[in-house]
């Protein structure tokens, strides 16, 4: 009995989940200017530094094949400050009460908001490695290596995925919850993202170089140039997955404590 209780309760959850996958990948393509905004704002600042700045900076390789993994993260970040306001919206309109009355596990909400997350952002990456090579990107990635690089961004993704839906369960507002948000989107302009960190001020580049966003963006760089990854890959997976599990515990007992206290 315990055994068919313990299969049942498994079905149970898999089916809510799935549910509310559902429900947030239709409210994102209702939203459709947030859609067109996480995807536009990236290719803008592309298009920014690749014409405007590129030619004034020395990296040491095309600009363009510098600058690209870091709006990937950028792109990344956009996304994920539109789930915190997701999230927020769920939990100041009513949504979750309304669901504790139907015989679905709220808590699937959360999991539906992470889930959409991803596939935005699946899209926006898809679009903006489009752009990139139409405007020159070049990389020497072989099979393996975009494999690699696409798992580590999928452990990225999903880590400040879960980080925005924390961040939307203890929002007061949908506004608070953008405000919260703001770091996810600034911080990789504190890393190798647009210029070699050593060209930063020491103070700075104190920080660059010790937050998760360089290791990332130096990894997925890598293999997509080609060039020698030596422990960076390590250090950055490291960084992922210890941000996943600290944002899944932190966003599922956020949303317990919110809900049930």
């Amino acid at each position: 009995m315990t055994t068919i209780a313990v299969h049942g309760g498994a079905r149970n959850a898999v089916s809510d989940s799935l549910t509310m996958i559902g429900r947030s990948i239709r409210l994102s393509r209702r939203n459709v200017d947030t859609l067109i905004m996480s995807i536009v704002l990236p290719l803008l600042m592309m298009s920014l530094f690749v014409y405007v700045f590129g030619g004034a900076i020395n990296t040491g390789t095309q600009y363009i094949n510098y600058v690209v993994p870091g709006i990937i993260l950028l792109c990344t970040g956009y996304g994920a400050a539109s789930t915190a306001m997701s999230v927020a919206d769920d939990m100041t309109s009513g949504m979750i009460d309304r669901l504790r009355s139907l015989p679905i596990r709220s808590s699937a909400v959360l999991t539906g908001h992470v889930v959409a997350s991803v596939a935005r952002n699946l899209l926006s990456t898809t679009i903006v490695i489009g752009a990139a090579v139409a405007m020159g990107f070049r990389p020497n990635a072989t099979v393996t290596d975009w494999m690699l690089a696409a798992g580590l961004l999928l452990l990225y993704v999903l880590a400040l995925s879960w980080l925005a839906a924390g961040l939307g369960v203890i929002a007061k507002s949908v506004e608070s919850a953008s405000t919260l948000s703001f770091l996810m989107l600034f911080l990789p302009y504190l890393s190798s993202a647009f210029v070699p960190t050593h060209t930063m001020p020491s103070f700075l580049h104190a920080v660059s170089e010790n937050q998760p966003i360089t290791p990332v963006i130096e990894t997925v760089r890598s293999l997509l140039t080609g060039t020698p990854i030596g422990n960076t890959g390590w250090i950055a997976l490291a960084w992922c997955v210890g941000l996943l599990t600290c944002s899944f515990i932190l966003a599922a007992w956020l949303f317990r404590r919110r809900t049930h206290g």
